[in-house]
């Protein structure tokens, strides 16, 4: 299945459901990216990490490691 850290820049992606659990799986929610959401990748730091993401209309940064955590329909 595909991730979030697997969309090139600028394609957008809906996400179909978290891989996470616990604190980390609560921040995400707590950030607007939940099941059904679409998520563009923006932008990616010159080593990969951070990512710049547009979600609900604003822009976000969130780790690598987490976003090869929130996985992606189709």
């Amino acid at each position: 299945m595909k991730t979030l850290d697997d969309l090139k820049i600028g394609e957008t992606g809906t996400v179909a459901r978290l891989g996470s659990s616990g604190a980390l799986r609560r921040r995400i929610i707590d950030m607007g990216i939940t099941p059904e959401t679409s998520v563009k990748k923006l932008k990616t730091a010159p080593f990969g990490d951070p990512v710049i993401l547009l979600v609900r209309g604003y822009r976000l940064s969130i780790r690598k490691s987490e976003a090869m955590k929130i996985f992606l329909k189709g």
